[in-house]
This record gives C-alpha cells, structure tokens and sequence, in this order.
C-alpha cells in the first residue's frame, strides 16, 4: 500500500528527515508519535506530497516517485499522487461560505467529475457515518470544532483515498469535542480503512494502532504493536517521552 525509502526532507540547512523507511500495508492504522520537531508532520506532508522530498521514494498503490537528487515531480505526478490520500489538517480548512454537504460535494465534482446527485448521495451516506447528516445544510460557522473536523473527515473519504493522513486532527479541540473526533477515527481503524495518524493521543494509538512508530530526530527510533511501545521497549528515550506526555 505505501511504501517510503531513504526519504530526506531539508528545509536550507536544516535536515528534518534523514532517512526514513516505512512500509504501510493495507488497511493498516499506523500512529506516528515522537516530540515536537522531530519531523513526524514533515514526513506527513512528504507522502501528500505538500512537501517535496530532497531524496528518497515515495510509493501509495501503483504511484512511484523517485526523487533521487532533487528530482522535482510533474505536476501531473503530484495530482496522480494526491488521488490516492485524504488529508485531514490540524484545522478544519472547511469553506465557510459553503454548506456542509456542499463542502463534501466540492471535491467529488471538481476532480472526480461526479454529477451532482451523485455527490449529494455520497456525501450525505459519510455524513450519516461521522453522525452529522442532521447538519448536512447548516454552515460551519453553527458546529462546534469536534464537528467542523468530523466534517473534514467525510470530506477526505468522499475521494475515495486508498490511505487517510491524519495531521494532529485533535490538537485544536477541547477533550470533548477530542473525544467525538478519536471515536470516527477508531471506528474506520476498526472498519479497516488505511490511515497514518500523527498525534499526541497516546489512548489513540493504544485502542487503535496496527503499529506505533517513534520519530526522534528526524528518525525513526523504533516501531512496533502498542504493547511493545508502550510496555516493553527497553529504549530510555521513548520512556522518557511516553512518562511525560502519556495521557
């Protein structure tokens, strides 16, 4: 499903990712956790391609680039890319002119030339599943942030995304509205849709993760179930983190 090879990710001088490696298989949920500016959302945003690799491969499905000294991708490459992934960002990104069915419908009709009754359907069917169809024509400045992201979460799966990316989707949220969030999020992990979820929730990664990966310096330190993370690695550093930071 996705695979990523020696990808580096500098921003001037600064190198962010030194050499990642990472397989994800399909139907995966994978957390990726680590301190602050280790570089987690930058390996993110690298196989969204929101960021261009310095070096290394990123391949999502059948889509493979290489960028091996600096190799820009086409523009056609990246939308290729993109059709594969749903990005879901810290925040909510919803047009606030739009309805909420018109928000999800958006993205159907512009790029995967859906009709309009199609997009409705489809939309509507997501809505239900995130427990917000009664809003469907309510605008997003009458929800709460917990539904503005659950909203963003439907609209990423009506692109039919082989993998959703999860970007820190509960940072901006009090624990309630977090909470309303991370119960959609644990229902399609257990569902077995394919998402690679950057987060600080630690009872996220617990309930739902297939695999836990620790990012540390623009590494990874270790992976594993999150059993072994949590309760068997030997590694101090990723003690030391989960005792500070465990909630």
């Amino acid at each position: 499903m996705i695979e990523i090879k020696n990808l580096h990710k500098s921003f001037g001088s600064n190198e962010i990712l030194k050499g990642i490696d990472l397989i994800v298989e399909k139907g995966e949920t994978i957390v990726i956790i680590g301190p602050s500016g280790s570089g987690k959302t930058t390996l993110l945003r690298c196989m969204n391609l929101l960021e261009t690799p310095n070096d290394g491969i990123v391949q999502i499905g059948s889509m493979r680039l290489d960028f091996s000294n600096n190799i820009k991708p086409t523009k056609n490459d990246v939308v290729s890319l993109r059709k594969h992934t749903g990005m879901v960002f810290q925040g909510f990104h919803l047009f606030p002119h739009k309805t909420v069915i018109e928000n999800i419908m958006e993205g159907q009709i512009t790029v995967l030339k859906r009709n309009k009754d199609e997009a409705r359907k489809k939309g509507m069917v997501l809505l239900d599943k995130v427990g917000l169809a009664h809003k469907s024509d309510s605008y997003p400045f009458e929800l709460s942030g917990g539904q503005q992201q659950r909203v963003a979460i439907a609209r990423a799966m009506a692109m039919d995304p082989d993998v959703l990316l999860f970007d820190e989707p509960t940072s901006a949220l009090d624990p309630e509205l977090a909470a309303e969030v991370l119960k959609v999020m644990k229902d399609l992990s257990h569902e077995g849709m394919t998402m690679v979820v950057v987060t600080h929730k630690m009872s996220f990664a617990r309930d739902a993760a297939n695999k836990v990966i620790f990012v540390d310096n623009g590494l990874i330190l270790e992976e594993g179930t999150p059993d072994y993370i949590f309760k068997e690695t030997t590694n101090e550093r990723i003690k030391q983190f989960l005792n500070m930071i465990d909630d």
